[in-house]
């Protein structure tokens, strides 16, 4: 089987597990768990959770302790993509090929979509207590726990949305700082914390989480700055989104700031690091690696 063979099964997996833990779209709350659903199963790569497994796998074995978060974390991106499509933030009416959630639903029912999609990844996610069979397996699950909830929070990808929002204001000055902290709390926080809770659960030692916490934000401001260079030199076709948002949005990008050539630089040099560190552990994933490169350089 090639890598693009065992990604497709791959992603089909995930997607089980995803579906696994969905609520039903019944009672008087129907309507935002239709929402919800309607949100998550928009399609996408399915990225962190796959992430946070193959973590597993490079460290051992999670048990099925790990498919709550799988599903948790992917709830938590998906609420925060329900949110940034809304005219509010981003104002963008097409996301995997189809209309946005606030387009179908309305703006109000977007949002308990997000607020409902961001708490029931925890409700979800603390489901894996059930799971624990001693006092070890209950320190994983609350290390876990704590991962989940900081770099989805004020602390982690709230906090670089925060930011982000600031930017756009007439008056502020955007700094590489500034723009760098967007990046790595916007969206390497949450491939953070797919990999630090698949090496936490997996019984990976301090010292490897740390390294895997720092290879992940390789992965995750690698992935933005070629996000970047997409929105620039991609097409609506081959996206399933509209390219140009955020010059329409007047946001400054790595790709504004540095030119695309700079740009390409910056993604090889985090790439190569990234994968050091994956080839460094005592145990080797091939398949992990090869998913780091696919998901960097990728055309959409």
């Amino acid at each position: 089987m090639n890598f693009k063979e065992e990604l497709t099964q791959k992603t089909e997996q995930m997607e089980e597990v995803l579906k696994q833990y969905l609520p039903k779209e019944e009672g008087y709350a129907g309507t935002v768990i239709e929402a919800m659903n309607y949100s998550v199963l928009a399609g996408g790569k399915r990225l962190r959770p796959m992430l946070m497994w193959e973590t597993t796998v490079l460290f051992g074995s999670a048990g099925e302790s790990i498919k709550p978060f799988m599903a948790a974390l992917e709830m938590i991106h998906n609420y925060s993509l329900v949110h940034d499509d809304l005219p509010a933030m981003d104002n963008d009416e097409c996301r995997r090929g189809r209309k946005t959630t606030h387009v179908v639903y309305g703006e109000g029912m977007a949002v308990l979509a997000g607020d409902g999609l961001l708490n029931y990844a925890f409700e979800t996610a603390a489901t894996a207590f059930d799971l624990a069979e001693n006092m070890e397996d209950y320190r994983k699950i609350g290390k876990a726990m704590q991962i989940l909830a900081g770099k989805a929070g004020i602390y982690g990808m709230i906090g670089g949305q925060c930011a982000d929002l600031n930017a756009e204001e007439p008056e502020t000055q955007v700094s590489e700082e500034m723009l760098l902290y967007i990046h790595e709390h916007k969206t390497a926080a949450l491939i953070q914390s797919a990999m630090m809770i698949g090496a936490v659960l997996a019984g990976a030692s301090g010292e490897e989480i740390a390294a895997i916490e720092k290879c992940a934000y390789n992965i995750g401001i690698a992935f933005q700055i070629q996000d970047d260079i997409l929105d620039v030199t991609g097409s609506q076709e081959v996206l399933g989104k509209p390219i140009g948002s955020d010059e329409k949005n007047h946001k400054l990008t790595y790709v504004s700031m540095h030119g695309l050539k700079e740009s390409k630089e910056q993604v090889e040099e985090l790439s190569k690091e990234a994968i050091s560190i994956l080839t460094s552990f005592a145990q080797r994933n091939l398949f992990l690696e090869q998913l780091v490169e696919q998901l960097i350089y990728r055309e959409k």
